[in-house]
């Protein structure tokens, strides 16, 4: 029921299928598609990602803006409501479902061909421990069963994005369902700001969540050294090697060829996320021996070869290009043997904290090697790491305790050792 019916939708009791899909159709012109129950194509989404793809945005946004699309329609299809008829009451109880929501159970492809369903998919080896409870060697809590507030921010700021594209293409409603706090009398951010004063933290969407800041999460040495030695291949440890002596980005490193690696001079290109400019950076002198190793495993058993070809093969045929998936889940099987839940962006951070806290490099190296726009996004990695700043804590308690049972100096003018005698106690 909506506020029409004089009732307020209960969020909790509604129940929004898995229905219509992203479609990834391997066209430079069109990366994605977003299709309807019955398979259509949704026109609003493609002429908003015919936008983005204007703007210059890459293929994985349009992908990431299309999983959000695809979460609001799917509400607006359960609650029987067109897209262009939408009304904050939608938008309204959208966000709230949107919080109470579990995430769904993705089945995996290989049991999607047996015709298994998501309620009886079997348990994964990495979903042994509770939902959203600490990993016992890296501290990171477990993905719980809901969305993370980053994830709702996320979708706000894309669903907000693309009415007001239909608003100023004048194909959409005549307000956008997802308005600006009610605290922002201005249509934009920090309108009629005084140069002079700072800027102040300022609300956008009024549905927009607050996600906390956290702080990059590093991989310690000695924990580094265990999750190295768990790999079984030397590609894979090629991989980490170069990951964690670049800093580069998972899916930069892996789109890398055989032409952008100078092993005399320890740089490898890579092609940045954002500005897709080519950049060579500079690598550990292991990490081109780890790969050398590597290279000569996977000629040694056909893989192909040549200035153009890529550098990270998988390990048996068909010889395919090693994707970010595969990665992952090669890092995952590290992890299980370990009991741990490293994630690939962690070794970037450890990168990134490595070279930060050397006193010989400069920031504005360390800037330019990670790829970062603004210099305060760098800043991050000079503060004291959550296992830092627990050790300095727990010295704290300790010298406290000390202190605490330490016996009280004499007062002046008496020989402790004689008062030791006559009391009794041990010098």
């Amino acid at each position: 029921m909506s506020d029409a019916d004089g009732l307020i939708r209960n969020p909790a009791s509604l129940v929004v299928p898995q229905i219509g899909r992203l479609l990834e159709t391997g066209v430079v012109a069109e990366p994605y598609r977003l299709l309807d129950p019955e398979g259509r194509l949704v026109a609003p989404t493609a002429v908003f990602f015919a936008d983005l793809q204007a703007a210059s945005k890459p293929a994985t946004t349009i992908r990431s803006y299309g999983m959000d699309l695809l979460r609001w329609y799917r509400f607006l299809w359960a609650v029987e409501v067109p897209w262009n008829q939408a009304t904050r009451t939608e938008a309204r109880d959208f966000s709230r479902w949107f919080q109470l929501a579990e995430k769904p159970v993705r089945v995996h492809w290989r049991h999607q061909r047996k015709g298994v369903e998501a309620g009886s998919v079997p348990a994964q080896r990495g979903s042994r421990r509770d939902p959203g409870s600490p990993n016992p060697v890296t501290g990171r809590p477990a993905p719980g069963l809901k969305y993370a507030a980053s994830t709702r921010a996320h979708c706000e700021t894309v669903l907000r994005s693309f009415y007001d594209f239909h608003l100023e293409e004048g194909s959409g409603p005549i307000v956008n369902p997802f308005p600006l706090d009610r605290s922002r009398r201005a249509g934009r951010a920090h309108a009629h700001h005084n140069p002079m004063d700072a800027f102040r933290s300022e609300r956008q969407g009024r549905y927009r969540p607050k996600v906390p800041k956290r702080i990059p999460r590093r991989i310690p040495d000695e924990l580094f050294n265990a999750l190295f030695a768990a790999l079984k291949y030397n590609r894979d440890r090629a991989l980490l090697a170069f990951w964690v002596s670049t800093g580069a980005r998972a899916e930069e490193l892996l789109t890398s060829c055989e032409k952008d690696v100078l092993p005399g001079q320890q740089l490898v290109g890579v092609i940045r996320k954002g500005t897709r400019a080519y950049q060579q950076i500079p690598a550990s002198t292991d990490a081109f021996v780890w790969l050398r190793l590597a290279q000569e495993d996977a000629w040694r058993k056909g893989a192909p070869r040549g200035r153009g070809h890529t550098l990270w093969w998988t390990l048996r045929r068909p010889w395919r290009p090693l994707n970010y998936h595969a990665a992952r889940a090669m890092l995952n099987r590290a992890n299980d043997l370990l009991g741990s839940n490293w994630t690939l962006h962690d070794l970037r951070h450890t990168a990134a904290y490595r070279m930060a806290r050397d006193p010989k490099m400069s920031l504005t190296d360390v800037q330019w090697v990670l790829g970062h726009a603004h210099l305060s996004t760098t800043e991050i990695y000079l503060a004291a790491s959550q296992e830092e700043v627990i050790e300095q804590v727990l010295a704290h308690h300790a010298r406290r305790e000390r202190e605490q049972t330490r016996p009280p100096s004499p007062a002046p003018g008496y020989n402790s050792a004689s008062l030791n005698v006559l009391f009794g106690q041990a010098g």
